[in-house]
């Protein structure tokens, strides 16, 4: 039986609004997607799973920069924006990440990339597993996750910062507020150990600041500030 997927869940309400939003918004287009993309080596003819691909702004980059790409995502409003973004040049699947890839031969990809989507999932070890499997000796693993210090300290300093907790947030910045988003917070040792655990090497963990292009108003001062003195996203680069 497939789990239940929270990804699907949170954003099947406002795909189009977010969907829009992410395409210039401060934390997405000039915070976190810039550090993603630092990661990446060239792309170019490489074989790249993107795992939770969303609307499919990653994909389409990598498209446009010459990659072979492979898209799943869980919601059905982001496979189809996904799958009109990349005018059909991915191979866009409606697919659950915490299921088994079963469409994917062991060693099928040069590179794995899943930014802000582990935060959805309470067992990391069973997708990492996976993703191990379908990608090449020497392959890539690139995600990115929210910070465990950024959301222990600011968001949820009542919990227990070793447990796993399920926490429900408002989010604004989209139109309307979405009350009821609701992802995983995890200490730092269960990031890094469900990959090492998994058989990856740590190549290189990234905690952004602001892209140089970061666009200071007077609505995203305070958030640019912020972001230049404590990291909201941890980015991690493996290897297999």
């Amino acid at each position: 039986m497939t789990k239940s997927n929270l990804a699907k869940e949170n954003y099947s309400s406002f795909a189009e609004r977010y969907a829009q939003g992410i395409a210039a918004n401060s934390h997405n287009a000039f915070y976190e997607r810039p550090a993603t993309l630092s990661l990446l080596p060239e792309v170019k003819d490489l074989r790249i799973f993107d795992a939770g691909c969303g609307p499919g702004i990653y994909s389409q980059w990598l498209i446009e920069h010459g990659a072979h790409v492979t898209a799943i995502d869980a919601t059905p409003e982001f496979v189809q924006m996904a799958q009109d973004r990349t005018q059909q040049k991915a191979n866009v699947l409606q697919w659950d990440l915490q299921d088994p890839l079963t469409f994917a031969q062991d060693g099928s990809f040069d590179l794995v990339l899943c930014p802000l989507v582990m935060d959805y999932i309470k067992e990391w070890q069973s997708v990492f597993q996976e993703f191990f499997r379908i990608l090449r000796k020497g392959g890539i693993f690139i995600f990115s996750c929210g910070h465990p210090a950024f959301l222990f300290y600011r968001n949820f300093p009542e919990d227990n910062y070793f447990d796993i907790v399920l926490h429900e947030m408002e989010w604004k910045g989209f139109g309307e507020p979405c009350p009821h988003i609701k992802s995983y917070r995890r200490s730092l040792q269960g990031v890094l150990n469900s990959l090492i655990n998994t058989g990856f090497q740590i190549d290189r963990i990234l905690e952004p600041r602001p892209a140089p292009d970061f666009p200071r108003t007077a609505e995203t001062e305070e958030i640019y500030q912020d972001l230049l003195r404590e990291p909201c996203f941890l980015h991690i680069r493996a290897v297999k």
